[in-house]
């Protein structure tokens, strides 16, 4: 199966909480089409309580068989990047996985322990995919199965509805 692998490198922001009671959150806010030099967990920029980090690198990997779902983000209006990341730390948090396809997003979105953000895909990112996209898309025609119909009627060869007395269980053994 063809694939294409995107190196990208995430950014999050930590922000302060709201109340006092509450905790700060770090959410993916960009993703960069290259690795800056920068060490993965760095403190780019403070302002005003809001951090923005630099989280590291990942592979973003395009597979041909997943072409229809990069098709229907890049058609959505707004195509994304979802990225999935564990911890709430800046300084020790991981970035999972980083994909561009939606469903696959919406499947990360069901782990309590991870925290998954659509950021807007970079234009030259979305040539790319959409490059891969019309190189490797075949299109499936969508083909309604039919049921053949049964004459109720009719013999099968399905088992009887009644079991005879020699093949209901709990009876014992015959003796031979």
């Amino acid at each position: 199966m063809p694939k294409q692998i995107l190196r990208v490198s995430v950014l999050a922001q930590r922000r302060p909480p709201v109340t006092r009671w509450g905790n700060a959150e770090l959410r993916a806010s960009a993703v960069l089409p290259q690795e800056p030099a920068v060490a993965p967990n760095t403190l780019l920029t403070s302002d005003g309580g809001l951090e923005t980090w630099y989280l590291g690198g990942r592979d973003m990997v395009l597979y041909s068989g997943d072409t229809s779902h990069h098709k229907d983000n890049l058609l959505s209006g707004r195509p994304s990047v979802w990225v999935v990341i564990r911890g709430n730390d800046p300084s020790s948090a991981e970035v999972v996985d980083v994909t561009a396809d939606p469903y696959e997003g919406e499947g990360y979105a069901s782990d309590l322990d991870l925290t998954v953000e659509a950021v807007p895909m970079p234009v030259s990112m979305r040539k790319l995919v959409k490059d891969f996209v019309e190189t490797h898309h075949v299109e499936i025609p969508f083909k309604k199965r039919k049921r053949t119909p049964v004459d109720p009627n009719a013999m099968s060869a399905r088992a009887p509805r009644v079991l005879s007395e020699d093949d209901k269980w709990g009876k014992p053994p015959r003796k031979v």
